[in-house]
């Protein structure tokens, strides 16, 4: 795992300018309306046109609607109330002329129209919740297949956090989209262009003064939608700083209360707090300011409305109805009514648009941050025409250079064209191997050894291709495993690494880890095998006993024997085991050698280890320095040579010598 840490290390820049990064990209606010995003978009609301097509028509239909009550109000109000000038419409002349019988006949036009619109509010609503829905399980499942196929490469310089993100907050931002901001928008655009129709038909001089105040509420939103802009890129800032620190400190909760740093962890949460409480504080600012302002002014184009809409009506008796102009129309009283309600109507829309407006910028920038994930090329993949290996279990490396550096095309034309020696002398490029060449026969066991950073770990992970070779080529199963079909070479691999993953779910679908074929009793017998199942079968559940997140409920020695019967379960033709026996404890240590033995016998394997006493009687040992094969031989032939390998068995056997002699000198 030393290898494992320098192959991070090298492969992306320190923590805090990853955290940089990370919050940078978070932080993108984007257009209002990208047409490019919004027709890529559009390809997933495809499979579901036929009930957004309903729920577009629901709008129009609603929207019609909505506008109808003033209007049997004015007529009420014309033909009933207030008859001086009656004025006869469509409508009129199909109501009866006894005012009772009437003004019922209205009140049950405004009640089947309420109804309507509950009945049109309810279609769109569900068809759209129900169409968002099946757009967030198709995006994230799209989403989470592009993760899966992935080259490890792009694990070590994407954050769990970020790729979290995008799968929950970006696919939700997406989804308040489809279901409560495009066809919102178009509802209240809809709402405002049938009330301005009315209005001008009804009077234009009152509807010009009702609109007179329109571009004052134009410049307040303009600035508001300026104010919450910044407030809104500061709270996705600190709410990715929040994600970060929260995930950050309490993984590595242990060792805060290890080293008692609880207080200085709360005091640096609590800045990181405040800075998105200061960012939501400015926003509710500028809405407690935006929306009384365009308060004020609505009433303020109202209350012009009833002041010169008042003179109009009172100059609309029939002694004054004679000397009527331009100056002075005839407005009657269910005019006037209705224009104060369509004005308290028509003002309502604005405000809303306002917050889909941050909706749609919301959905802009998270969309933008999605496509820019599913763009992101996986750069390990299957060949077009896949060639199988042979299935024989022989490794072998030929003039491996390899580095997780992301190179540049000069670097890469360098790399094709210098020679090995003008090659390692390239400073621009952190080596992690260099010229390595080695050949494991079939059905032997061979043994990397070396000091942190050697090159250990990085050389399994060619084998199984998580990486592509910089130079060179690695072969598995007498073929380069670049010509082989990923899925099929990565199933001949079973691995057990020095830190030990287990999954949500139990015991038993951990080994089995999602493989049907593998039968119940060949996961018991896997368990037996590594000396795992007495301990398993003590467990109130047996095979059956739940597995909480990582294992937390195991220790790590019964984390490793469970992935040690994983391994086995699945019958490799090549068992890597990196660092396997490092967590558990002498005993138990023992009965894995014992098992060990088992596993080894007909199939390739490969150890990795830093205790020498493991690997004594493996067929080949590879000593690795610095990115180099320095030696390669049995355990006696490489002690006969007496280099690397001898001093770092040398180096260990001191070390044993003095915890006998400390163990000595311990008085009885």
């Amino acid at each position: 795992m030393a290898d494992e840490q320098k192959k991070t290390a090298a492969a992306s820049p320190p923590a805090k300018p990853e955290d940089s990064r990370q919050i940078a990209d978070d932080d993108i606010i984007g257009k209002a309306y990208d047409g490019r995003l919004m027709r890529r978009l559009a390809r997933y609301l495809a499979p579901y046109k036929l009930q957004v097509a309903i729920s577009a028509l629901a709008i129009v239909l609603k929207a019609g609607s909505d506008v109808l009550g003033p209007y049997f109000v004015k007529v009420a109000v014309d033909n009933y109330f207030a008859p001086l000038h009656r004025r006869h419409s469509w409508l009129a002349a199909r109501l009866s002329p006894d005012p009772v019988r009437g003004v019922s006949q209205i009140a049950a036009l405004y009640l089947a129209s309420l109804g309507l619109i509950f009945a049109l509010e309810f279609v769109q609503t569900y068809l759209m919740q129900w169409t968002g829905q099946k757009i967030m399980f198709d995006l994230r499942s799209q989403i989470f297949r592009h993760i899966q196929q992935m080259h490890v490469g792009f694990f070590d310089r994407n954050p769990v956090g970020r790729l979290v993100t995008r799968l929950t907050s970006d696919v939700d931002a997406l989804n308040d989209m489809f279901t409560s901001g495009v066809l919102a928008i178009f509802e209240d655009v809809f709402v405002l262009s049938f009330i301005v129709a009315i209005m001008v038909r009804m009077s234009w001089l009152l509807a010009l003064l009702a609109l007179s105040v329109i571009p004052l509420i134009l410049y307040a939103t303009r600035l508001f939608r300026l104010h919450v802009r910044d407030s809104y890129r500061r709270q996705r800032a600190a709410t990715a700083k929040i994600n970060s620190f929260t995930q950050e400190y309490v993984t590595g909760m242990s060792l805060v209360q290890l080293f008692n740093r609880e207080q200085r962890a709360f005091n640096d949460f609590s800045a990181v707090n405040f800075e998105n409480k200061k960012a939501w504080t400015d926003a509710i600012f500028a809405y407690a300011l935006y929306y009384p302002v365009v308060e004020l002014l609505s009433s303020t184009a109202i209350a012009l409305v009833i002041w010169r809409g008042g003179i109009y009506v009172l100059h609309s008796t029939p002694a004054l109805a004679a000397h009527a102009g331009f100056l002075h129309p005839v407005v009657t009283l269910g005019v006037l009514i209705a224009f104060i309600q369509y004005g308290q109507r028509f003002f309502r829309p604005i405000q809303d648009l306002s917050d889909k407006y941050n909706i749609l910028q919301a959905a802009m920038a998270a969309s933008e941050r999605i496509f820019k994930l599913l763009d992101t090329r996986n750069e390990i993949r299957t060949s077009a025409h896949p060639t199988p290996g042979d299935g024989s279990g022989r490794v072998e490396f030929r003039n491996v250079w390899f580095t997780y550096q992301t190179l540049t095309a000069e670097q890469q034309k360098r790399i094709r064209t210098l020679s090995d020696e003008a090659l390692g002398d390239c400073s621009d490029i952190e080596w992690v191997l260099r010229g390595v060449s080695f050949t494991i026969q079939p059905d032997k066991t061979a043994a990397i050894v070396g000091h942190t950073g050697a090159g250990k770990t990085t050389i399994t992970a060619l084998m199984m291709r998580f990486y592509d070779v910089q130079r060179g080529a690695v072969l598995v199963d007498g073929m380069d495993v670049r010509q082989q079909d990923l899925t099929h070479l990565r199933r001949r691999f079973g691995v057990v690494l020095q830190d030990p993953f287990l999954f949500a779910g139990t015991i038993a679908q951990n080994i089995r880890l999602g493989s049907a074929w593998i039968t119940q009793e060949e996961v018991e017998r896997a368990a037996e095998e590594v000396n795992v199942a007495e301990f398993i079968r003590s467990l109130p559940q047996g095979f059956s006993e739940p597995v909480l997140e990582r294992g937390s409920t195991l220790s790590t020695g019964q984390k490793q024997l469970i992935s040690f019967a994983r391994a086995l379960a699945h019958r490799p033709g090549i068992l890597i085991l990196d660092e396997a026996t490092s967590s558990v404890d002498t005993d138990t240590e023992v009965r894995v050698r014992m098992a060990l033995e088992r596993m080894i016998t007909g199939r390739t394997s490969v150890l990795i280890a830093h205790r020498l006493s493991t690997i004594q009687r493996a067929d080949t040992i590879l000593v690795m320095h610095k990115g180099k094969l320095r030696e390669q031989g049995t355990h006696q032939e490489l002690l006969a040579l007496r280099g690397l390998y001898y001093k770092l068995y040398q180096l260990q056997y001191k070390d044993q010598e003095l915890d006998a002699d400390e163990a000595a000198a311990v008085p009885a």
